[in-house]
C-alpha cells in the first residue's frame, strides 16, 4: 500500500497549484470506480495504476483512492447500487427552549431504552419504566425544555408505537423533531399532527400556504390544520371548512364537524344550522347534538319547546306511595319532519318503544336550566328526587344525564349523581362505560377537586370494585383524601386474604397517580402479613411484593421530579 497523507498533514501542507491529479482522470466522473479497479490500483501504487475517481483541489492521489475505497465500501455493506448524491437538506431550525439538566437528560435515556413492555407474568418490585414515560415528558413539557438532539430519533420511535405517547413527545421533539420527521418516512405521523401532535402553521401572512395545505393536503393533515386553526381563531377556521365543505365526502365532512366541537362558539350556529339540511344522516345527527351543546341557538329552543310539553308537574295520585308532586309523561306519538331535520332519529333500536325513543333525543337535547323555571321553581336535586309516573323514570333520567354530560353542566350532574356515600342508590345505578347512566361521564361535569371528594367517597362504601374507570378521570396526582380512600381500600383487600392480581388495574394507578410524598408513609405495607383464615396461599408475599413496588415507583417519581428541577445532580 503506498504512503498516504493523514487528514493533520494535509491541512498544514501547501496547497500545489490546481491541475488534474491524474492524466486520464476526469473529475466529473459520478459513479465510482468499480471496486476490481480500486484493490488494483491499491496493489500497484497510484503511480502505476489510475483508477478513475474523483480528486478535489489540494488532495493527494493516494487520499482521493482511500477515499473512493471508502465509500464504495459502506455502498457494498448498505447493498445500494451507486447513484449521485441527493441534494442536501436545509439546516435543522433552532429551538431557543432550554436543554434539559444532566441528570433529566440521563434519565429520559434509560426511559427510552427501557420503553419496551414487558412478556407479562409476575412483575416484581422493580417500577415499570414504561407507564412512567408519559408522566415524564407531560412534566418537561411544562418546564418549557427541548428533547437532546441525539435522542430525538429515540423520541419519535417512541411516540410511532405508542400514540399516547404522541402529544407530550412530540411537544418535547419540538421543530428539530418535525425537520427530522421529513427525513424518514415511518416518522411523517408527526408532520400529519396525529393524536393532537403539533402542526408547524404558517403565520397570518401565509395564507396562500394555508388555503394550499388545506385543498391539496392529506386528510390526517387538513383536520390538524382545521383543528390548529380552530384553538387560533375560531371564526378563520370555520371559514376555511365553509369554503370547500359543498365539495368535501360525506364521511370527511363528519370529521370537520367533530373538529368544530371542541371550540363550539355561538359563531357557528348558522353554519350548523346549514349542515341540518345536510345529505348525510350522520352529519345531520352530529350538527344537531353540537347546536344542542349550544343553549342559546335555535335549534335548542325548538327542542326544549317539544320536550316541555311532554313532561308537566301534577299532584300525585292515589296509585303513588306518598302524597306531593308527581312529573307525568306524555312522549311524541309522531316523529314529523321539523323533529327529524334537527336531528331526532325516527327508527329506535331493536328493544325500544318509539315514543321513548323521541322522548330521549327531545329532553338530552333541551337547555337543562329550562325544566327548572317550567317545573315550578324546583331546584334539579328536588326534581331529580320527584317520582315519575309510569314506566318513563329510567327513560327521563338517562335522558338528563345525557344532557348533563354534554352541556358540561355541573349542578345537574351532581344532582343526578347523588351522594356517593349512599350505598343504595349510587351502587344501584351504576352503569357500564358508554351507557347513558354511566357516573364516570357525570363525573367530568363536576369541578376537579368536587371530583376527587366524591369519587374518595364512594370508594369508602363500595370499594374498588366499580371504581376504576372513576379513577381514570381525577386529577394528577390525587388529592390526598382520594389518595388515602384508594390505599384503605387495597390494605382491606389484604386482609381479606385475596391476591393483588385482582386488584392491578388500580395499583397501576396507584403507582401513577399518588402523590409522591406518599411513600414514606406507605412503607409500613410493605412488611409481609400473617395471612387470615381462607385466605389464597401466598397472598402476604405477594401484597408485600406489590407494595414495594408501589413504594418504589412513588419514590423514582420524586426523583424524577427532582431531576427536571435540577436539584438532583
Amino acid at each position: 500500500m503506498p504512503t498516504t497523507h493523514t487528514t493533520s498533514s494535509a491541512s498544514t501542507a501547501p496547497t500545489p497549484p490546481a491541475q488534474p491529479p491524474f492524466p486520464d482522470a476526469d473529475v466529473s466522473v459520478t459513479a465510482p470506480a468499480p471496486w476490481p479497479d480500486l484493490v488494483g490500483a491499491a496493489l500497484l501504487g497510484v503511480g502505476r495504476r489510475t483508477p478513475s475517481v474523483a480528486v478535489r483541489a489540494g488532495q493527494s492521489p493516494a487520499a482521493a483512492l482511500l477515499d473512493a475505497a471508502a465509500v464504495s465500501t459502506v455502498r457494498r455493506r448498505a447493498a445500494l447500487r451507486p447513484a449521485p448524491a441527493g441534494e442536501r437538506p436545509p439546516p435543522a431550525p433552532a429551538d431557543p427552549r432550554p436543554p434539559l439538566p444532566p441528570a433529566a437528560r440521563r434519565r429520559l435515556g434509560l426511559l427510552l431504552a427501557d420503553r419496551d413492555p414487558g412478556s407479562g407474568g409476575r412483575r416484581g418490585t422493580d417500577p415499570d419504566l414504561t407507564e412512567l414515560l408519559p408522566q415524564w415528558l407531560s412534566a418537561a413539557d411544562e418546564r418549557g425544555y427541548r428533547a437532546p438532539e441525539a435522542l430525538l430519533p429515540a423520541l419519535l420511535d417512541a411516540a410511532r408505537s405508542r400514540t399516547d405517547l404522541r402529544p407530550a413527545a412530540l411537544a418535547l421533539a419540538g421543530p428539530r423533531g418535525l425537520w427530522l420527521a421529513r427525513l424518514n418516512a415511518d416518522w411523517r405521523f408527526a408532520l400529519r399532527g396525529i393524536g393532537g401532535g403539533p402542526l408547524s402553521l404558517p403565520g397570518a401572512e401565509s395564507s396562500e400556504v394555508v388555503r394550499q395545505l388545506w385543498e391539496e393536503g392529506l386528510f390526517a393533515e387538513r383536520v390538524a390544520l382545521l383543528t390548529s386553526m380552530r384553538r387560533r381563531d375560531p371564526r378563520d377556521g370555520l371559514e376555511l371548512l365553509a369554503a370547500t365543505w359543498a365539495t368535501e365526502r360525506a364521511e370527511d365532512r363528519l370529521m370537520f364537524l367533530d373538529s368544530l366541537g371542541e371550540c363550539l362558539t355561538p359563531a357557528d350556529e348558522p353554519f350548523l344550522e346549514q349542515a341540518l339540511s345536510d345529505r348525510s344522516r350522520n352529519v345531520r345527527t352530529t350538527a344537531a347534538e353540537l347546536l344542542s351543546a349550544l343553549p342559546g341557538s335555535a335549534l335548542a329552543a325548538r327542542m326544549a319547546e317539544r320536550s316541555l310539553a311532554c313532561v308537566r308537574l301534577a299532584a300525585a295520585g292515589p296509585e303513588q306511595p306518598a302524597p306531593g308532586e308527581v312529573l307525568v309523561l306524555d312522549p311524541p306519538r309522531v316523529c314529523d319532519a321539523g323533529m327529524q331535520r334537527d336531528g331526532v332519529a325516527p327508527k329506535p333500536p331493536s328493544g325500544r318503544g318509539e315514543r321513548a325513543w323521541w322522548l330521549g333525543q327531545l329532553v338530552e337535547a333541551t337547555p337543562l336550566d329550562r325544566w327548572p323555571v317550567h317545573l315550578g321553581g324546583h331546584s334539579p336535586a328536588e326534581i331529580v328526587g320527584l317520582p315519575v309516573a309510569g314506566d318513563w323514570r329510567t327513560e327521563l333520567h338517562d335522558a338528563w344525564c345525557r344532557a348533563a354530560v354534554r352541556q358540561r353542566h355541573a349542578e345537574w350532574a351532581r344532582a343526578l349523581l347523588g351522594a356517593p356515600g349512599d350505598p343504595g342508590r349510587a351502587a344501584a345505578e351504576l352503569a357500564p362505560a358508554g351507557s347513558s347512566r354511566d357516573l364516570t361521564k357525570l363525573l367530568t361535569a363536576l369541578p376537579g377537586d368536587e371530583r376527587a371528594v366524591w369519587v374518595a367517597e364512594f370508594i369508602a362504601v363500595h370499594g374498588l370494585a366499580d371504581a376504576f374507570r372513576m379513577l381514570g378521570v381525577c386529577a394528577v396526582p390525587w388529592s390526598e383524601p382520594l389518595g388515602r380512600a384508594v390505599v384503605d381500600a387495597l390494605d382491606i383487600a389484604r386482609d381479606a386474604g385475596s391476591y393483588p392480581w385482582s386488584f392491578s388495574g388500580v395499583m397501576g394507578l396507584a403507582e401513577r397517580c399518588l402523590d409522591p410524598a406518599a411513600a414514606d408513609r406507605l412503607e409500613m405495607l410493605t412488611a409481609v402479613t400473617d395471612e387470615p383464615e381462607g385466605a389464597s396461599p401466598g397472598s402476604g408475599g405477594y401484597w408485600s411484593e406489590a407494595f414495594q413496588r408501589l413504594v418504589g415507583t412513588l419514590r423514582l417519581r420524586a426523583t424524577m421530579h427532582a431531576e427536571l428541577t435540577g436539584e438532583a445532580s
